[in-house]
């Protein structure tokens, strides 16, 4: 006799909404290609211009090197992708928004940053071949991916053995008092800051609402494990605001 609840619809979260995995993706696409012309403005406006030492601190954890060939997943405009190519390595940027790619493209034209590679991609459904790249990188996206225990697989697929994983995403801050001032910043003045700059405040409303809905740092640590990764590592900043997650495949 079939379980009644097999024929329920399945659901992931859209900010705080319930919505079917179709629907999200679908979604989440149409919010990216809204903020993608103001997105490096508006990361500039929403952390005071912190997103970028954050960005750095990231690179270096990642320690690219001459050589090694790197996914950098949701890489959108690029600035994981910059940073890593000064070291020499092989960047591979792959999103799943072509709007945001171009945008990328873009700004590595004019700043004259040659040898990228780009690729749409979905991070659920990557075209790569097994053990293709010595590092995956991923900063401030998998928040976004409809499933992440997919993506994460997918990772932990398309790496070499001994490659490394590293995540950066915003979390929960775990600093008493913070917390409180940093969640009505959030809720409150960074949707206005998408009115004022982009143009669009639900759509930041909405990223808004993603973070509060991700996985808490433990959490996603789990995760990360559950894939098959090892030595996993999270490093919290700013008390928790934002993380960078860490494994290894072995």
């Amino acid at each position: 006799m079939t379980n009644a609840t097999a024929a329920e619809p399945e659901t992931v979260s859209f900010g705080y909404e319930e919505v079917t995995p179709e629907e999200k993706t679908e979604r989440v696409g149409a919010v990216f290609s809204s903020v993608a012309k103001n997105y490096d403005r508006m990361n500039d406006a929403m952390s005071a211009g912190m997103h970028r030492l954050w960005k750095d601190r990231f690179v270096r954890r990642v320690k690219p090197r001459e050589g090694e060939t790197i996914l950098d997943m949701a890489g959108g405009t690029g600035d994981i992708a910059f940073r890593m190519a000064r070291h020499g390595a092989a960047i591979t940027v792959s999103d799943i928004n072509q709007d945001m790619l171009d945008v990328g493209i873009e700004r590595a034209e004019k700043q004259g940053i040659q040898g990228l590679t780009w690729s749409r991609q979905n991070a659920e459904e990557l075209t790569f071949e097994d053990r293709a790249f010595n590092a995956y990188t991923i900063a401030f996206g998998i928040r976004n991916v409809t499933r992440i225990d997919k993506a994460l697989a997918e990772a932990h697929r398309v790496l070499k053995p001994g490659g490394r994983f590293f995540c950066l995403e915003f979390s929960t801050t775990e600093w008493p008092g913070f917390a409180e001032v940093y969640d009505l910043y959030s809720h409150k003045v960074v949707p206005q800051l998408g009115q004022m700059i982009a143009g669009d405040a639900d759509s930041y409303r909405y990223l808004i609402e993603s973070i509060r809905r991700f996985p808490k740092m433990r959490e996603f640590e789990g995760l990360i494990r559950a894939a098959g990764f090892r030595h996993t590592k999270v490093e919290a900043i700013l008390g928790g605001v934002v993380a960078i997650h860490s494994g290894w495949k072995i």
